[in-house]
């Protein structure tokens, strides 16, 4: 195995003090332009890669902001990740993104994991409904941010969207162009983000004068394109079919439209599907879905900068107070071709 090499493999390289390396590393505007880069092409001759763990100990601070998200197969999350890397980067930070997989047990595990690398802090959508997790992270002490999902009181920041209102808009648009009833393919009970999509959809209604019964609700367990095929299935099988669905994420949406071309239901004469997040596939499918847009880089470069905010409070001597704030966003509705049937 060959061996690592070390500050001081390069210091005797360069023919300088390991505190001359240090500063090339550190502080490089303080060192000589000519030993300067005898130091640089030492490190790059040898290879010298710096211990990030050992530079913690010394510091005192992680350099790594950890990310968690509910399904990393999902595009939305995705541009979330990309708008906090993107934020962290500017902070001279570097990204870890795990994925809890809807899981909670595997979600407890990952946070463990950040709690025993002492990461700077974390980017949270949970998927433990109950909230133990979050509980039992909180021990630990080190500052978390909820993403896609509003902070209950005011123990932490929180950025998210407006899913009642999302929901809203996905049904009002549909009642306006004519469906009396509405199935809703709404994922798992127990994420906030699928009951707050359905209030939005009965607010809609009850705004249009229609009953609740006139939204006709298929669970799923997961938010994927094969749970949106299994929903899609059993929407077949109702023997008063609605006239449109409305789907709590766009793989699902995608999963729906899967099963009714299987079947020879055409989209949107027999069935209009809207979606939710507008992923860059709702626009490319087969016949361009209908989604309620979100800001899903916008929400992870906003929850990475008020995590930022939250951990430099005190550097450069005296210290400030963070005020815990939740930042919600505005949805937005993206209309193409899956609901634009005459009626």
């Amino acid at each position: 195995m060959a061996q690592s090499v070390g500050i001081k493999d390069v210091a005797r390289a360069a023919g300088v003090s390991v505190g001359t390396v240090s500063n090339v590393i550190n502080r490089p505007d303080t060192v000589a332009g000519e030993t300067r880069a005898r130091v640089l092409s030492a490190i790059d001759r040898l290879g010298y890669v710096r211990s990030e763990s050992a530079r913690q100990l010394r510091a005192g601070r992680s350099r790594i902001m950890g990310l968690l998200v509910l399904d990393m197969g999902n595009p939305f999350f995705v541009d979330v990740a990309r708008g906090a890397e993107r934020a962290a980067r500017q902070a001279g930070l570097g990204v870890m993104v795990c994925n809890s997989a809807q899981n909670a047990a595997e979600e407890a595990e990952y946070l463990s994991l950040f709690a025993e690398q002492r990461v700077r802090g974390v980017l949270l959508t949970p998927a433990d409904a109950s909230g133990r997790n979050i509980e039992g992270f909180r021990r630990h002490g080190i500052p978390f941010v909820l993403v896609d999902r509003v902070a209950e009181g005011t123990t932490e920041c929180s950025v998210s969207v407006d899913d009642v209102a999302g929901g809203a808009l996905a049904v009002r648009h549909l009642v306006d162009a004519g469906h009396r009833t509405i199935a809703y393919v709404s994922g798992p009970p127990g994420l906030n983000q699928v009951r707050d999509r359905r209030t939005g959809a009965l607010r809609a209604l009850a705004e249009a004068g229609l009953a609740p019964e006139a939204l006709r609700e298929l669970p799923t367990e997961r938010l994927d394109v094969a749970a949106g095929r299994d929903a899609g299935a059993r929407l077949l099988g109702l023997a008063d079919r609605p006239t449109a669905v409305f789907c709590a994420n766009d793989l699902l949406a995608l999963g729906v439209l899967q099963a009714m071309y299987a079947a020879g239901v055409t989209v949107p004469d027999d069935l209009a599907i809207v979606g939710y997040d507008d992923i860059e596939f709702a626009a490319a499918a087969a016949v361009p879905l209908t989604s309620v847009r979100q800001p899903a880089v916008t929400m992870g470069a906003l929850a990475a900068e008020l995590l930022l905010e939250e951990t430099e409070q005190g550097e450069g001597g005296g210290r400030r107070t963070h005020e815990h704030r939740r930042v919600v966003l505005q949805p937005e509705l993206v209309v193409r071709r899956s609901s634009l049937a005459a009626r």
